[in-house]
């Protein structure tokens, strides 16, 4: 969202007119789809959070602005922000640093569902990062890109036989397989879900 479109909001729509006007913001994991919390924003939350990249709030307990983990340190680093179409709920994509709810959790509601496969693929990229001993994920990274594209050929292979002789168990845990293996292979050309995602949206 660009800072001229701010006044075009429905702010005079507003039940709380303290800060001239406040608009619920949904937080959403950028990366999952994840919802994470629900807040609300002023004129400045809003303008605070486009120009530093941090969510603002205005906190309506406290009276003042509150960016989100100023004390715990568990910021919603922004990705986008967007209006509805009445323009007058906030939609905000961001990425967590830590849990976003105060109990500890990923999220304030806790059965809010997430994307599966981009759970996976976050889950990739942490053994990428973090190679822990013991994991199947670390050790085809550390086998080389050979040895992750022979595993998604064997994969493809495997998926492409369980599909000729009709077995649908069979053919949807070999294509689970090839999915995860393809993820691995991506991440280890510095790619991931959301590339692939935005290759398939290029070509609608």
């Amino acid at each position: 969202m660009r800072l001229e479109r701010i006044e075009a909001l429905a702010w005079s729509r507003s039940p709380d007119a303290r800060e001239g006007g406040l608009l619920p913001a949904i937080v959403q994991d950028a990366d999952d789809q994840r919802v994470l919390m629900l807040g609300y924003m002023s004129r400045e939350a809003l303008v605070r959070t486009l120009e530093s990249g941090s969510v603002t709030f205005y906190s309506r307990s406290k009276a003042r602005l509150w960016t989100k983990g100023e004390s715990s340190g568990h910021y919603l680093t922004m990705v986008s922000v967007e209006a509805d179409c009445d323009g007058d709920t906030l939609l905000v994509q961001a990425r967590p640093k830590g849990p976003t709810c105060h109990l500890g959790r990923e999220s304030c509601f806790a059965d809010a569902p997430s994307a599966t496969l981009a759970g996976l693929d976050a889950v990739i990229a942490q053994r990428q990062r973090e190679r822990p001993e013991g994991s199947y994920t670390a050790k085809l990274f550390d086998g080389g890109a050979a040895r992750m594209a022979q595993k998604v050929g064997e994969e493809g292979v495997e998926t492409a036989l369980a599909a000729v002789v009709g077995d649908d168990a069979a053919l949807l845990g070999e294509a689970a397989d090839l999915v995860y293996h393809l993820l691995v292979l991506l991440r280890s050309r510095g790619l991931g879900l959301s590339d692939l995602a935005e290759t398939l949206r290029n070509r609608e």
